[in-house]
């Protein structure tokens, strides 16, 4: 049973009581109880079917029929790379590229934007390399918080420039990049009766006024103005799914049936709003998903606004088309700094999937699987689907997806905070791509301030690094540079990134 009062507080913080009450429900049904950590009995092979590297000697052959079929479906022409091998057809690189390229204007690209960067500024959550890493990192951090704390995390510095001002955001990059395709892309094909890369992205309750915000100045700005005037369309133009807050919940010490949290900071009626985690996605961005299919859109990418590396692929579009799976999803090697996120097991009834370390997969699990000389594949939060897949299975994705628990013991009390990973739905696909890339490409992620300097080369010579991390974060800042100078269009004058013109 819920008080008015309760009803009312909860609303009054934004929270979304029906979505609240449906999670709870189900729980205390037994829904969720099949919901356990993935116990993997090993991790996948690169064995370029169905684990694909994405280096340059990359080919992939089909029967030729299927191959035609699946060309016809999308009026697509054979590319002229394309090697017919008699009864099967071979892409190499360079066919797989045009494929994609030539698929641009039927494939959206979806931002993650998630929420307020408060915790990715969080002084002691940078610690977490050490105080020897920190210190070395204190000056620049006490300079670059304030720029993010309580910001959408996307509109914040993505980069420090080499004479220490604040680089473009992760945003603007982004938005950049994607003009810049649709540049290359009318140079080679012409002009789209479709929008090319159309956008779409999830917004949450507290961060989707002030991003409405900051696109009307970015419309302006030199970054991007020149590059939109020249193909006649806006820089920020978004389908736009904005994400509902939840209730907490109680914790497990209170056992069965489990209530709403309404004690929060002790007074009675007060719930807590929490953020229910990316994987309400299916749910928040149905309408978008539906909208993008009945406009002729085939594919749609999906990743996190804090990954620099996140920008489509041609050869990912391409292969996803001729291989008629109903996703893909990027994987790099593990590195030192990929404690947060998921990685790529194998149940022991064969079955492929990403489990998150802690909610999903202990790191000590992920330790063993190192321990035995695994090659931990680190889930680079970028999926790539067919909506013609998902369209139709959208409810279903959207409440099969798995709903974990945790309990948390912090300044409001003790409860539960319930969440959705969006790349468990892993779990829920018939079957998957994966693609092994190189994750100084495209996996530049930043879940925390600390990381961003470490990319960016603070620190790069002080003596408190740790070597290995010494060495990935050199690893990392060259990946950076690569893709300023590349799909961003930038060049470094005078100590700083600027754009470069390209209209």
């Amino acid at each position: 049973m819920m008080t008015e009062a309760l009803r009312r507080d909860m609303e009054s913080k934004g929270i979304d009581v029906d979505l609240t009450l449906s999670i709870l429900k189900d729980f205390n049904e037994g829904f969720y109880d099949s919901v356990r950590p993935v116990k993997a009995a090993g991790v996948p092979a690169v064995d370029n079917r169905t684990v694909i590297s994405l280096d340059k000697g990359l080919s992939y052959d089909l029967p030729a029929e299927e191959a035609r079929r699946r060309l016809a479906d999308l009026d697509l022409p054979l590319p002229a790379a394309a090697l017919d091998e008699g009864d099967r057809l071979r892409f190499p690189q360079a066919a797989l590229s045009e494929l994609g390229e030539r698929l641009f204007p039927r494939t959206a690209y979806g931002i993650l934007n998630g929420g307020s960067a408060t915790s990715y500024a969080d002084r002691k959550k940078n610690q977490a390399f050490g105080l020897d890493v920190f210190s070395a990192l204190e000056g620049p951090f006490e300079e670059l918080a304030p720029l993010c704390e309580g910001r959408p995390k996307g509109i914040t510095p993505a980069y420090i420039n080499p004479d220490g001002s604040p680089g473009a955001s992760f945003l603007q990059l982004k938005l950049r990049a994607r003009l810049l395709a649709a540049l290359a892309y009318r140079r080679k094909y012409g002009d789209s009766e479709r929008p090319v890369l159309p956008l779409f992205q999830m917004t949450s309750l507290g961060t989707d006024a002030e991003l409405s915000r900051a696109y009307e100045v970015y419309e302006e700005e030199e970054i991007l103005r020149p590059l939109a005037e020249s193909l006649g369309t806006p820089a920020c133009s978004f389908l736009t799914g904005v994400q509902p807050l939840i209730g907490a919940y109680s914790h497990s010490e209170a056992g069965r049936p489990k209530t709403i949290f309404d004690r929060a900071y002790g007074k009675p009626d007060s719930s807590l709003p929490l953020p229910g985690g990316h994987g309400q996605c299916f749910r928040v961005l149905a309408p978008a998903f539906r909208s993008l299919r009945d406009s002729g859109v085939r594919y749609a990418y999906l990743g996190n606004v804090d990954n620099l590396g996140y920008l489509p692929d041609p050869v990912e579009i391409g292969l996803l088309a001729l291989s008629g799976q109903p996703a893909a999803f990027d994987f790099s090697v593990r590195t030192p700094v990929d404690v947060k996120g998921g990685i790529l097991v194998e149940t022991s009834d064969g079955r492929r999937l990403v489990a998150d370390i802690g909610p999903a997969i202990a790191f000590a699990e992920l330790q063993r699987l190192e321990d035995q000389g695994a090659t931990i594949l680190f889930n680079c939060a970028t999926g790539l689907f067919d909506l013609d897949w998902l369209v139709p299975r959208l409810d279903e994705v959207a409440r099969t997806l798995p709903v974990r628990f945790t309990d948390q013991d912090k300044d409001a009390g003790r409860y539960s905070q319930a969440e959705q990973v969006t790349w468990e739905v892993t779990g829920i696909l018939p079957s998957f791509l994966a693609f092994a890339v190189n994750k100084y490409d495209r996996f530049i992620a930043a879940k925390m301030l600390a990381e961003t300097l470490l990319t960016s080369g603070v620190g790069s010579d002080d003596p408190r690094l740790p070597a290995d991390l010494a060495a990935t974060s050199s690893l990392l800042r060259a990946g950076l540079e690569w893709k300023l100078a590349g799909p961003y269009g930038m060049e470094l004058w005078d100590g700083r990134w600027t754009p470069r013109d390209m209209t």
